[in-house]
């Protein structure tokens, strides 16, 4: 017997236990040593032979958590260790056992679209579109990445880590994007299960291996460098963007958040000795930290930015679109001329105005009612189309709260609409899909 037919014996053992109800945890610690000697790729290699034996799908689908379990204990044992549960890197690398499950899941289908027909061959293409449809999960973990961890990268002036990952998670989510327009062609009776199939394998390699290059590479790098300070820092900020996870635990950093612009951009010796080889050998070449300042005297702190008075009046004048903004006590405090749309003509004259007398008496009562129903929170918004001369223009009038939810003003925003709603055509052929 071929060291190959060795192991696919191996997991088929493996996979008649799971079948009698063996609790896969526990035949992970049983046959820790024996799965040792099975790769996580030789098991995707293993179950497509075991799919064009006749095994069931839904059998082999069973072998994907000794799967994730077999690549968590192998991750175990390099520089990986003493991660929190609940950290931000605990839950990137779960995620990633999720999305290697993804992997595997949609290879496996894939395999079997090849080697299906009729009613068979269509139940598959569903299956492979439901995966998919998980997968759309993905951008969710690249965006985490890509703005809360790499920024710190760069800072010190690893920069080409970052850009690199950054391509390879943007080629899969274009393929991801293209595997779901040729399903939902196949999906439509056209002949397409080859190009599927074909299309799936290749992205769920691509996927599976920058799962890999993530954990064993990028993930103990980050855990070297950063500081328990930018942690808590990608903590707050991840916790808006969410997780593909459940996160079962709670863990509270003991330092404040520190932002990138915030750190002093340095690799010290003693971290380069503990980067990951493969890491180092990239990373630290040419390094040039990255000491922009970006906090300028005299510049308005805001809760997103800072900003100088002259950059703020020159955003206000480069945007497309003209605001008004009055206080709590409906008295008009600000408002904005945009060089590139006109709105309803306002001058300064108008500041410290009650807005109910920027409007024509026949509008009065339909401001103030609206007004009122911002202020008591029955609504967030209320959207109004009119006219401006000939042309046709959206008007948002919105409540401003503070972050404890506390009423501050209402703002109105105009936006001149004309040449969408006149050419939707034109406007579409301009369409990227980014």
């Amino acid at each position: 017997m071929s060291n190959e037919d060795a192991k696919v014996e191996l997991v088929k053992s493996l996979l008649k236990k799971i079948h009698e109800g063996a609790d896969p945890e526990q035949l992970s610690r049983e046959f820790r040593e024996t799965l040792s000697r099975v790769s996580p790729f030789e098991i995707v290699l293993i179950e497509q032979r075991l799919v064009r034996e006749g095994v069931s799908i839904a059998e082999i689908a069973k072998l994907c958590d000794l799967h994730v379990r077999l690549f968590r204990e192998h991750l175990a044992s390099r520089t990986l260790k003493g991660v929190p549960e609940g950290h931000p890197l605990d839950l990137l690398m779960r995620e990633n056992e999720l999305i290697l499950r993804w992997a595997e899941l949609l290879s496996l289908y894939a395999n079997a679209v090849l080697g299906s027909s009729g009613e068979e061959l269509g139940k598959h293409l569903g299956e492979l579109s439901r995966i998919v449809g998980e997968l759309r999960g993905l951008r969710k973990h690249y965006v985490k990445l890509q703005m809360l961890v790499f920024p710190y990268l760069e800072r010190r002036g690893i920069v080409a880590v970052p850009r690199v990952m950054w391509a390879r998670e943007d080629q899969i989510i274009v393929k991801l994007r293209e595997l779901r327009r040729i399903l939902e062609n196949a999906a439509e009776g056209r002949n397409a299960a080859e190009e599927v199939a074909s299309k799936a394998l290749e992205l769920s390699e691509e996927i599976s291996e920058l799962v890999f290059r993530e954990s064993r590479i990028l993930f103990p790098a980050v855990w070297v460098l950063l500081t328990e300070g930018e942690w808590a820092a990608v903590k707050e900020m991840a916790e808006e963007i969410g997780y593909l996870v459940p996160v079962t635990a709670e863990w509270t950093p003991k330092a404040k958040p520190v932002m990138p612009y915030e750190i002093v951009p340095e690799v010290r010796e003693e971290q380069v000795r503990a980067l990951p080889p493969e890491f180092r050998e990239m990373a630290l070449r040419g390094l040039e930290p990255d000491a922009y300042e970006i906090r300028r005297p005299g510049d308005i702190e805001l809760s997103t930015g800072f900003l100088s008075a002259e950059e703020v009046d020159a955003i206000f004048k480069s945007l497309p679109l003209e605001i008004t903004y009055a206080d709590a006590d409906d008295r008009i405090r600000f408002f904005s001329k945009s060089r590139f749309a006109k709105g309803f003509v306002r001058v300064k004259t108008i500041l410290g105005r009650r807005l109910l007398f920027c409007h024509a008496p026949r509008l009065e009562s339909m401001v103030k009612v609206n007004v009122e129903r911002l202020k008591k929170g029955e609504a967030d918004f209320r959207e109004f189309w009119t006219r401006i001369g000939d042309r046709i223009v959206r008007v948002i009038v919105a409540a401003v709260r503070s972050d404890d939810g506390r009423y501050l003003g209402t703002l109105e925003v105009v936006e001149d609409f004309t040449e969408i709603l006149r050419n939707p055509e034109e406007v579409m052929k301009k369409v990227m899909v980014l």
